[in-house]
């Protein structure tokens, strides 16, 4: 059983595909952190290898050890810690793309964070991409399309997954985890949508802890002076080179927070996402103008952006910390 949640056509056309043997030799799956692309790439590997007859079964020996990442010829490839996805991971992959399966029927290799790929790193997977050993399948997960270079994005078949209807997402957390109504819409307007983040959120109490630190450390900077937003920039910058995704989160985190500040002063906090948040979205909003809390939101698109275009990070963040509206009566020095 595909366990991947909300991404029925998808999970369709790879299903049909499979069971008409006319599987693409990569794919590239594309959408938001925790939005089901490594949950879906996963299944996939366990239909591949699966012993069972209905495809993938989820018992057998070869979907247990593939759910536990402990099969042999499943490989995930991603930055461990890096600034990117270097040659030497790419090399190392395509000697193993050379090798017949060692336990299963597919080597099947994953690269997380694909537009992460070095320029060498690219070159090399192209080559594996040109000529496909047979029985290996290859599946790329990406945030978005704007850091692959456009002869890979052409030598994959892109599946691109959207965060599920707010609407309907209450339900399915209800149905499936047996979350209580309240406590079910709350994690599915917090999670965007993305059901990895939620389920997540479930288990790991720090995921919320954590955002709310990063709301709380947002707040602060808006009433700093220049030398503090700066140190701060700085700090940034110095974790993109650790871990980009982290510094991805935050800003996607602040981005929501200026776009729920948006729909609270005009009106529409209905839709807002940050529904814990609502009364201090009320009180904030009225400290801005409608127009700097637009102009900030595109600043922070605009930065998120530019990072994934390999900008200078700390010169992205700080002309960021720039642009940010301070609280009305207040001014930087």
């Amino acid at each position: 059983m595909w366990q991947v949640v909300g991404h029925e056509k998808a999970v369709g056309l790879l299903d049909r595909c499979l069971k008409n043997e006319k599987l693409a030799h990569a794919y590239l799956f594309i959408g938001p952190p925790h939005v089901g692309k490594m949950r879906l790439a996963i299944d996939l590997a366990k239909a591949l290898n699966c012993q069972g007859e209905d495809r993938p079964c989820g018992h057998c020996v070869q979907c247990v050890r593939i759910e536990e990442l402990k099969h042999a010829d499943v490989q995930v490839i991603g930055l461990d810690g890096r600034a990117e996805i270097g040659i030497d991971q790419m090399r190392e992959m395509q000697h193993s793309a050379s090798l017949k399966p060692f336990e299963g029927k597919y080597r099947v290799f994953i690269v997380d964070g694909a537009e992460h790929l070095s320029h060498e790193a690219t070159n090399c997977l192209l080559k594996t991409l040109e000529e496909p050993p047979s029985n290996v399948q290859l599946i790329l997960l990406a945030l978005n399309e704007r850091g692959l270079l456009p002869t890979l994005l052409s030598r994959c078949q892109k599946l691109e997954l959207r965060p599920l209807p707010i609407a309907t997402f209450p339900k399915i957390l209800t149905e499936r985890w047996g979350i209580p109504e309240e406590k079910a819409r709350a994690l599915a307007n917090l999670s965007r949508g993305c059901v990895g983040w939620a389920v997540s959120a479930l288990t790991d109490d720090k995921l919320l802890q954590e955002r709310s630190e990063r709301l709380a450390s947002l707040l602060r900077l808006t009433e700093e002076e220049l030398a503090e937003r700066f140190s701060h920039a700085a700090q940034l910058a110095s974790q993109f080179s650790r871990d980009r995704q982290s510094v991805y989160e935050v800003l996607s985190l602040w981005i929501e927070w200026w776009h729920d500040l948006l729909l609270t002063k005009g009106g529409c906090a209905n839709f807002i996402s940050n529904v814990d948040q609502e009364a201090k979205l009320h009180e904030e909003s009225q400290r801005y103008s409608l127009k700097e809390i637009k102009v900030f939101v595109e600043s922070l698109q605009q930065s998120m952006a530019q990072l994934e275009q390999n900008a200078n990070p700390r010169l992205v963040l700080e002309v960021l910390m720039l642009s940010m509206p301070r609280r009305k009566g207040e001014r930087i020095l």
